[in-house]
């Protein structure tokens, strides 16, 4: 609403609007795309060297105008920006004064110093827009005028603004929940979600489960005694084994429906289609070696498989150049029947992260995916490495409800899927698992699911892995 109150903003908004279903109806030629992301490429790049102090000293040599191309060989001569750069630069980073901001966040700290993260309009609405378009393709299968809870870590995460005011541009109404909060805690948010009902509903994939987890504690059953049709999943990494079974539990689809942070904002969303697809009018994306940053090299079916690096293609409160994400992915080009036109992501995991288990290099996503396949109707998770006799060992550790007639494991498949993929053997555990696959924090939706304890004496001293990318670090 606050559009009608100024009418410049007003069609900057209409003009990303129709720009972006433009785009997802296929009526945007790669040709037309390429010259429109080239053109603003170059505006951002001079942009931040007019706004940001640490820009102005990080780019002095780039001239924008020297860019002919979004090539590998061109946007080497970029400098990257790391979060060491933004950990140490905190508001030198930003292009505008934090008074120009509508709204201020920052990340939370759970991989270092906090950095600010505020967000002008120019910001919301390109971000809103791209979830909005692409989020409309899902919500319409679900008929109108939903009402979606918006389940986020706090009060004070873009969580709840964004996903409200995507919600308020389809149409559907959002009721705002806070689990975590004393003021709300899991008993209310289940109430809220029962008596309005609610059928959608924006959440962790580990917050959906510890939601069901609680009612069926209350005596209640997930699946008969709530309406939810639509659960879209974001804040940890899900693979589609995981997001099959919280769709389970609840009797609903599960979508990963988002893939972000508090310094990028939208790298990918979800669509109709179930993929997680890449936003071309909001960046430029560059998947890159992790040990060189030299860009990595298609696979024969033009997948690439790297460490993700963006640039912003808005010009906002903080767009950043060439970003080290940290985040090791797949990128996917269309398929000619994907809902929407845009590459699709998979996100693996931290770069950090990736393990060798049996001789064989696997990322948490794969490995999450490879051990959940077959498993249906848990409540908690866990997954942990050790090392008996020389030899590598998974344990695959699960709650599951006693009364559920449901629930199935198929521990042959998953045995037989861990050595024909691995070459090692998966042995199970069932029982509560308590607070060991959450942080513990006011960012507790941030699940250490899983654990390698191989050199860790007396196994008392193991630091369990978080799979945590695509989240608001």
């Amino acid at each position: 609403m606050f559009t009608v109150f100024n009418e410049e903003i007003a069609r900057v908004a209409r003009d990303i609007r129709d720009r972006h279903y433009t785009y997802v109806r296929g009526e945007m030629s790669e040709a037309d795309l390429a010259a429109w992301q080239l053109s603003q490429f170059r505006g951002t790049v001079a942009y931040v060297k007019d706004n940001s102090p640490f820009y102005k000293r990080h780019l002095a040599d780039v001239d924008p105008a020297s860019i002919s191309a979004l090539t590998p060989q061109q946007l080497a001569s970029v400098p990257f920006t790391t979060k060491d750069d933004l950990r140490n630069e905190f508001e030198a980073v930003l292009s505008q004064p934090l008074n120009k901001a509508w709204i201020f966040y920052e990340t939370t700290g759970t991989t270092g110093r906090s950095t600010p993260c505020p967000r002008d309009n120019v910001d919301s609405l390109n971000n809103n827009t791209t979830l909005t378009v692409y989020y409309e393709t899902i919500f319409k299968q679900y008929g109108e005028n939903l009402v979606v809870g918006v389940s986020g870590p706090t009060e004070l995460h873009a969580f709840g603004d964004t996903f409200g005011e995507v919600c308020r541009n389809l149409g559907h109404a959002v009721a705002k929940m806070w689990p975590h909060s004393p003021m709300v805690g899991y008993d209310r948010a289940l109430k809220a979600l029962r008596e309005l009902p609610a059928n959608g509903l924006f959440s962790t994939p580990g917050m959906a489960l510890s939601l069901a987890k609680k009612a069926r504690a209350a005596g209640l059953d997930p699946r008969r005694d709530f309406h939810l049709d639509v659960i879209m999943c974001t804040g940890e990494l899900a693979s589609p084994s995981l997001l099959e079974n919280v769709g389970a539990v609840w009797g609903a689809r599960a979508y990963n429906a988002l893939y972000g942070s508090q310094e990028s904002s939208v790298m990918g969303a979800a669509a109709a289609d179930g993929l997680l697809h890449t936003a071309p009018l909001l960046n430029v994306y560059e998947v890159v070696d992790p040990l060189t940053g030299a860009a990595v090299e298609p696979a024969s079916d033009g997948v690439l498989h790297g460490e993700l690096v963006l640039t912003a293609l808005y010009q906002g409160s903080k767009p950043l150049i060439r970003y080290r994400t940290g985040d090791l992915v797949r990128l996917t080009p269309a398929a000619a029947d994907a809902t929407l036109p845009a590459p699709t992501l998979e996100v693996l995991g931290r770069t950090r992260d990736e393990l060798v288990i049996g001789g064989h290099r696997v990322n948490g996503y794969d490995l999450e995916n490879l051990l959940l396949t077959h498993p249906r109707g848990y409540l908690d998770y866990q997954i942990v490495i050790d090392e008996v006799e020389g030899r590598d060992t998974l344990t695959l550790r699960l709650e599951v409800p006693d009364d559920d007639p449901e629930v199935r494991v198929d521990e042959q498949s998953v045995v037989r899927d861990c050595r024909e993929r691995l070459g090692v053997d998966v042995s199970f555990e069932y029982g509560p698992l308590g607070p060991v696959t959450t942080t513990g924090a006011m960012v507790s939706w941030k699940a250490a699911r899983i654990e390698d304890r191989r050199g860790a004496p007396d196994q008392e001293r193991a630091t369990a892995l978080a799979l945590t990318a695509g989240r608001a670090r």
